[in-house]
């Protein structure tokens, strides 16, 4: 039998700013594309764009 796919996925966020990374997950359903979220980056220490990679 066929395993069945989660609707969730966890996905790596990389700072376009610096090397930091982030953790999280999304739902592939309400979200196909790619995310990109605005976080706090504590290697730079201040807020910047967060985008999903492989």
């Amino acid at each position: 039998m066929a395993k069945k796919k989660d609707a969730r996925s966890y996905v790596r966020l990389r700072s376009t700013e610096s090397h930091h990374i982030y953790m999280t997950s999304k739902s592939r359903r309400n979200t196909p594309s790619k995310l990109e979220i605005k976080k706090y980056d504590p290697v730079v220490r201040k807020h910047v764009l967060y985008r999903e990679t492989k």
